[in-house]
């Protein structure tokens, strides 16, 4: 039974794009890779943040208060 030529680069565009994504999805977790320490000043920030009541997008003013919040209204 002969293959049709066409079925060939079918197959062939197939596997290139699941190769494509195997190479992107190991990239994305090398970059992601922390290392212990970097894990640790995440954290201690989020916690700074929470404790100071500020926004996770690290809105936070010197006072300790967030920024664009009402007083005295």
């Amino acid at each position: 039974m002969r293959i049709k030529w066409w079925k060939v680069v079918g197959l062939a565009g197939v596997v290139g794009v699941a190769a494509t994504g195997v190479l992107v999805a190991r990239a994305e977790r090398q970059r992601r890779a922390y290392t212990p320490e970097e894990i640790r000043e995440k954290l201690r920030t989020r916690h700074a943040v929470a404790s100071l009541g500020g926004k996770p997008d690290g809105n936070v003013a010197q006072d300790g208060t967030s920024r664009g919040s009402r007083t005295g209204d």
